[in-house]
């Protein structure tokens, strides 16, 4: 699988998942735009095939304002997002529904409304989103969370029914817990030989965005260890 001549755009960059798709992606071939909320120059500063970029995802004109700058992009993988393990349903507020949709899901829906345009323009390109395994059932004190990965999948379906007839395939991720500095931190006691690994959730990507899944439409791929 090659991705040369590749532009790639990566949101939430600076984090573990997103530092191992841009490792991957520069090995094979691309030139990667890294957004973040903020630029960490030391991030792959001896790479001259990447670009870094500060924007806000959940600011809509911002957002389009970025990508404009660093111009058409032949895939776009939609990694920022968050977790919080929330409380029962009757008691979750507005404001943590709110934070929950705001980093799962307005960032994704930002990110596609300023990409997918310069797609359909050049009749191609590759968008791929990240669901979660828990999502696909519910489960307790995960109300919002779960809600918005949820809705996550839902419209990586409908767009993938709306682009994929016009050269633009729109795919996701279902990643169990990933193997991340913070995620041991926050959950010190768990087995972290059954998480799924940075490096092996963004291979999976990566290959979303090569010509290799160009066959490819619509999927919610469940990534997670075998163990």
């Amino acid at each position: 699988m090659s991705l040369a001549g590749k532009h790639i755009a990566i949101t939430g960059a600076n984090g573990g998942l997103g530092c191992a798709a841009v490792e991957q992606a520069l090995a094979q071939g691309a030139r990667v735009a890294m957004l973040d909320i903020e630029v960490n120059e030391q991030l792959f500063a001896n790479h001259d095939a990447v670009h870094r970029y500060a924007v806000d995802l959940c600011d809509e004109a911002a957002t389009r304002a970025c990508f404009e700058s660093l111009g058409p992009v032949d895939a776009l993988l939609n990694i920022a997002g968050g977790f919080d393990m929330g409380t029962p349903v009757h008691e979750t507020t507005d404001e943590q529904m709110a934070s929950m949709f705001r980093i799962n899901v307005t960032t994704m829906r930002n990110a596609v409304a300023a990409a997918v345009p310069a797609m359909l323009k050049q009749g191609q390109g590759a968008v791929v989103n990240v669901g979660a395994l828990g999502a696909q059932q519910g489960a307790a004190d995960m109300g919002a969370y779960i809600a918005s990965k949820s809705s996550v999948m839902r419209l990586t379906e409908s767009m993938s029914e709306e682009l994929k007839d016009r050269g633009v395939r729109v795919n996701a991720v279902l990643p169990s817990v990933i193997d991340t500095p913070a995620n041991r931190q926050a959950m010190p006691d768990a087995e972290f030989d059954r998480w799924v690994a940075p490096r092996d959730l963004a291979a999976v990507m990566l290959f979303l965005c090569s010509d290799a899944a160009s066959a490819v439409h619509g999927a919610l791929i469940p990534v997670k260890n075998r163990v």
